[in-house]
């Protein structure tokens, strides 16, 4: 009890938080993008794409840690050309986990933008083009403005799963303290460790982050805002 320090813990939770912060902003944009994509066009293999785009919302996380490695590790397809090309290493970072987390937590941006974008009269989108509004114009002044609600909520949802990520990014990014240990990679590593007062706090902090982040999205796609 004595050598107790709540230091590593706000550690951790300042590089899960960017981390985190990071992953989100990159499934924003291609969740936007992609989610757009499946709900507007219409194109041979759309909902094999949309599945595959899913597929690590039911993948074990330790599953997807392994094709990560297989892509971005020292002998991985990306990951040799990086190391190669211009000498950076993405294995063992914290670049590594927000890959992880980001990959782990994209379908959930996806889904949401997904839903919300087809929510969208595209009467609407009709009446706008008729104007001579350019079809990014459309897309920036009618589409997203009325789907931003879906869109944050999956985000925030992204950003809660972040947070928790654990079996890919302890794969990828291992558990090197103040550099790649997240808060759920410290808590494991705590109780491993028998450190109890340390997972307590660690397990404390994520709780009320992702409860903050539950109910702000809750908030944001309320069953109202998802009639057509």
């Amino acid at each position: 009890m004595d050598s107790f320090s709540a230091e590593p813990a706000w550690i951790a939770l300042r590089l899960s938080l960017k981390v985190a912060l990071w992953a989100t902003l990159i499934d924003l944009v291609l969740g936007i993008a992609l989610g757009y994509l499946l709900a507007r066009k219409r194109f041979p293999g759309r909902e094999l794409l949309d599945a595959l785009l899913t597929l690590p919302m039911v993948m074990p996380p330790t599953v997807l840690g392994y094709y990560l490695l297989v892509v971005i590790g020292r002998e991985g397809v990306i990951g040799a050309w990086l190391r190669n090309t211009f000498g950076i290493n993405l294995i063992f970072t914290w670049q590594a986990a927000v890959i992880a987390a980001a990959v782990v937590a994209f379908p959930l941006v996806l889904k949401g933008a997904r839903a919300a974008f087809e929510s969208v009269d595209g009467q609407l989108e009709q009446a706008a083009r008729v104007l001579g509004i350019p079809p990014f114009g459309v897309f920036l002044r009618v589409t997203l403005p009325l789907a931003w609600r879906g869109v944050l909520g999956g985000t925030l949802l992204a950003f809660a799963r972040s947070m928790g990520e654990f079996g890919a990014t302890l794969m990828v990014a291992g558990s090197i303290p103040g550099k790649t240990q997240t808060l759920s990679i410290a808590v494991y590593e705590a109780v491993q460790a028998g450190q109890d007062d340390s997972a307590n706090l660690l397990v404390i902090i994520t709780s009320v982050v992702c409860i903050a982040v539950l109910i702000a999205a809750n908030k944001l796609t309320p069953n109202r805002n998802l009639q057509g």
